[in-house]
């Protein structure tokens, strides 16, 4: 039998900022009441796009399937800006380069005990142990310890001015010491500190959450949640209209106008989809055949005819989400003129498990090939063709990624995919210019200084005609009239919160 602790104040976390167009859409902060004046008590149907592929261990893709659900939280959060924001620490600061300290609110794990320094700082020296180490530790190493009785310090092996972004990823949530045993990754199950416990998973089709009573951010409106992993597009779509689920997400664009719209609802992403090319091997080696590409390529189109409208143009590999990014914009420089591509074969590379992605393609082929050049289309299962674009197995290469990645820096995703080092360079971009401008954004202290050196790396990225951005994507979701407060969220790290209701 749970031992539940003795109830505390309710205290306010700081949510995400509201983006223009999402009135309506985002779920009331931890702590304050609704205007029906309390919880309803009635439970939530949800139908999610991706099962659970690791077992619900935090340190993989699922992280933010936990996070979606309102399982799991860590030290902070981000703002619609970008910024960090109070989580389970109320507060920090930077006490020298390599050393933060952290202050941590008064909070409830799911399974009774007290949220303590000792038990953050095992959870985070956990994660900086796991195998493979979490996306949003790539690089970085750090060193947790117990400080007082609410604080914890944090060193790291090097300057990080972006450690409590960093600590907002789903892959470093905290969990109770219970949840870490001898073999294995940890268990979210009644271990975490959010709003909603699992109570019930099997194999993937299907989990049950019931509400966490002694959430330190207030009582959830809904008593809890019945989740189910549902793959295919239509069938979510489907289960909006038959009532079947009161929230669906991802609902493809093909099926938007199928919903009514009163259900249907959507809001900017921090995902762009964009056009990569290989720039160490074959035609696109020569730079002035890679303009010959960008400038064949009419992101309009793809906007009005495969989005339907709802994406915006490719500007660059910050999208209008990224609400800083568009006043802070530099032109790319370093361009070169276009060649003729003269019949020049290439070949072109998608994935399947987003279905809008080889409509993308189907229309840069056509582009290409107006242009000039003779391009084969390859579209795979995603899992089947990931190593091959790594190898540079292809001449381009169309996916969909999360430009502010697993941190919310800016400068994560110019690292990871087009520098010389970067994990995830499909490019196969080595360029020193780059290099230089990058290594420059990320020794950058000051939000707004390192948004600058961020933009001015873009640019020069941009400059190398490497990438090509398509879209910037839009989250389209089914939501019943009779639900309030669904939080959609330019990061995609939340859906269901303390406010959400019907």
């Amino acid at each position: 039998m749970r031992v539940k602790s003795i109830k505390r104040p309710v205290r306010f976390l700081a949510a995400l900022v509201l983006l223009p167009g999402l009135a309506g859409c985002f779920v009331s902060p931890p702590g304050e009441s609704s205007s029906d004046g309390g919880p309803s008590g009635s439970r939530l149907r949800v139908a999610l796009a991706f099962p659970p592929a690791e077992n619900f261990s935090p340190y993989g893709a699922d992280a933010t399937l936990l996070s979606r659900l309102g399982v799991t939280e860590g030290l902070t959060a981000l703002d619609a800006n970008g910024a960090a924001t109070p989580a389970l620490a109320q507060s920090w600061r930077r006490e020298n380069d390599r050393t933060w300290r952290f202050t941590l609110r008064e909070a409830t794990f799911q399974d009774g005990t007290d949220v303590t320094p000792s038990a953050v700082a095992e959870a985070l020296n956990r994660a900086t142990k796991a195998k493979p180490v979490p996306a949003a530790l790539a690089g970085v190493t750090l060193d947790a310890e117990a400080d007082g009785s609410r604080g914890v310090r944090i060193t790291t092996g090097a300057a990080d001015p972006v450690l409590p972004m960093r600590l907002s990823s789903p892959t470093l949530a905290v969990l109770s010491p219970k949840a870490y045993g001898k073999k294995g990754a940890p268990t979210p199950v009644g271990t975490a500190t959010g709003p909603f416990e699992i109570t019930k998973a099997d194999s993937g089709g299907s989990a049950t959450l019931d509400r966490f009573d002694d959430y330190w951010g207030g009582l959830a409106h809904a008593s809890g949640i019945d989740a189910r992993f549902v793959k295919d597009g239509t069938a979510r779509a489907n289960a909006v209209r038959s009532g079947d689920v009161d929230i669906a997400e991802a609902i493809p664009v093909a099926q938007a106008a199928t919903l009514d719209k009163e259900t249907l609802k959507e809001a900017g992403t921090t995902r762009t989809t964009s056009l990569q090319l290989n720039t160490r091997t074959g035609p696109f080696k020569d730079p002035e055949v890679r303009a010959a590409a960008r400038t064949a390529v009419d992101s309009s189109v793809i906007v009005k005819g495969v989005f339907e409208g709802y994406a915006d143009p490719g500007a660059g590999i910050y999208g209008p989400a990224v609400t800083w990014a568009e006043s802070r914009r530099v032109k790319p420089t370093g361009r070169v003129a276009a060649a003729r591509p003269d019949g020049t074969r290439i070949t072109l590379a998608t994935y399947d498990n987003r279905p809008e992605l080889p409509e993308v393609a189907q229309v840069v082929q056509q582009q290409l090939e107006k242009a000039g050049f003779e391009v084969k289309l390859q579209v795979r299962e995603y899992s089947r063709l990931e190593s091959d674009a790594l190898e540079g197995k292809f001449d381009a290469f169309i996916g969909a990624r999360n430009s502010l990645l697993d941190t919310g820096d800016p400068v994560g995703i110019l690292a990871s995919d087009y520098t010389c080092d970067g994990g995830y360079n499909l490019a196969l971009l080595c360029d020193r210019k780059v290099d230089r401008a990058v290594a420059k954004a990320d020794g950058t202290d000051g939000t707004g200084e390192r948004q600058d050196a961020a933009m001015a790396a873009e640019a020069a990225v941009l400059g190398t005609d490497a990438v090509v951005p398509l879209a910037h994507q839009r989250i389209i979701a089914g939501v019943s009239t009779d639900v309030r407060g669904v939080v959609l969220d330019p990061y995609e790290r939340a859906l269901v919160g303390t406010g959400t209701r019907r």
